[in-house]
């Protein structure tokens, strides 16, 4: 296979900023950044690049599904930069390392389709084959916690400057915010040099619990954005001496964190929202998008909510959604449409929580969304008031192994993601959930251990 082409600005970018290696990184199944570091030169002189492909579904406890959802004879795939996801890296010490995102190709040239930007880039191709974009913005809530280096204790805010941890219930206060304002400051500087658009920064309900919400923008950039963020929430906290997490629900009894997606359609040949109509009122292809989010998303559960703690976000009456009906500016609501304008027509997927892969949680509710317009789905009549309680709305999964067997019961899945991807994922999945279930928990010894 030939050498790619590397852009100019590639070489003036490594040697303006004295770059002595590049992080070459793939989201694997879960999000998490894996991949290779190679000398500058090598990367400006366009290198290839392999890893195994198993490497795409590598699961949380380190141990991969059977070689069958991956290759027999455990083959390569190939790590192809995206040149303009080239970025320093804010926390490198001595300012020399940069980072650039790859898409994962097997080595016949196509994408690999079990890998997480392959699926979503492959749903946008879709789109973009129709004359579409969606335009999507997350909002992300995460926790800023106290160092823990025993697992087997809870996790805890830090002190705060009074000396005391805060107990909650600070939504948009100052103070709690400023607790941390050098990890904010340095996490802003981050944000800058990783080509991040961050619009707005609030302390949420839970202790030490806080949310930025991105720009909109096209998908594929947003989850690249929405990847290189929770990075870097990461690094920048370890520098403060801080341990930031995206786990869905990493306190119990305090509030879970979730990854809420706004979306829309726009004409490519226009820009026009095609969520509305020339008169402002909403359009038919507005009412199928909602319609196949309900149809489809009960199946795809595991790709919003993928771990076993996932599930325990899903709290009646604590903003978190156990249902998938509709509403104009609701709350109580898995699919939420904002009070707007028609230029500014969406839906807010509630599911998602913070933990979840970006761009295989987008992917979901893209792929969802068009289902249902191209079936000309109808969604049920808005929810009016509360439903948290409402004995007619269909639940959701409760925990990862129904969530699981309703996904490999289902041909949606394979419909929408790519039959190879569905089996690859749910085996990646079993395998975290076997490990979790041959865990004996605290629970367990404190109620069980005192019985005859």
């Amino acid at each position: 296979m030939s050498k790619p082409t590397v852009p100019s600005h590639v070489a003036a970018f490594l040697e303006k900023h004295r770059i002595r290696e590049v992080e070459c990184l793939v989201p694997d199944l879960n999000g998490y950044p894996r991949g290779k570091v190679l000398p500058a030169a090598a990367f400006a002189a366009g290198q290839e690049l392999r890893v195994a492909r198993a490497v795409a579904i590598h699961t949380v406890v380190g141990d991969f599904p059977d070689y069958r959802v991956y290759g027999e004879r455990d083959p390569d795939m190939r790590l192809v930069p995206d040149y303009e996801r080239l970025h320093l890296v804010p926390w490198a010490a001595g300012g020399r390392r940069a980072l650039a995102i790859h898409d994962c190709h097997d080595l016949d040239g196509t994408l690999t389709p079990i890998a997480s930007r392959s699926v979503l880039k492959t749903v946008l191709k879709r789109y973009a084959d129709l004359g579409w974009q969606p335009v999507v913005a997350p909002e992300l809530e995460f926790y800023v916690l106290a160092p823990n280096p025993d697992p087997s204790q809870p996790l805890t805010p830090p002190a705060a400057r009074c000396g005391r941890t805060e107990i909650g219930h600070s939504a948009f206060s100052f103070g709690a915010l400023n607790e941390f304002a050098d990890f904010f400051d340095d996490l802003h500087g981050a944000l800058d040099k990783l080509g991040i658009h961050g619009d707005t920064f609030v302390h949420e309900l839970g202790p030490s619990q806080f949310e930025i919400n991105l720009k909109h923008d096209d998908a594929l950039e947003l989850a690249d954005q929405t990847f290189l963020f929770k990075y870097a929430l990461r690094e920048t906290g370890l520098k403060h001496g801080l341990y930031v997490v995206c786990m869905a629900k990493p306190i119990a009894g305090a509030p879970g964190s979730s990854m809420h997606i706004h979306q829309s359609l726009v004409d490519l040949k226009n820009g026009r929202n095609l969520f509305s109509q020339a008169d402002g009122e909403d359009s038919p292809l507005f009412r199928h998008y909602i319609a196949g989010l309900q149809t489809c998303l009960p199946s795809l559960m595991p790709l919003m909510a993928p771990y076993v703690n996932s599930y325990r976000r899903f709290t009646k009456n604590m903003a978190a959604p156990v249902n998938l009906s509709w509403g104009l500016d609701n709350r109580s609501v898995g699919l939420r449409v904002p009070l707007s304008g028609p230029e500014a027509r969406r839906i807010e997927n509630r599911l998602p929580g913070c933990d979840a892969n970006p761009y295989l949680a987008l992917a979901a509710s893209l792929a969802a969304g068009l289902y249902g317009i191209e079936n000309e789905l109808e969604p049920t009549a808005p929810a009016e008031g509360n439903v948290f309680y409402r004995d007619d709305r269909p639940e959701l999964p409760r925990s990862l192994d129904s969530a699981l067997e309703r996904m490999a019961s289902s041909d949606i899945p394979g419909k929408l993601l790519g039959d190879e991807f569905a089996a690859a994922f749910i085996a990646a999945k079993e395998v975290e959930l076997e490990s979790y279930l041959l865990e004996v928990t605290p629970w367990e010894r404190r109620y069980l251990a005192t019985q005859a």
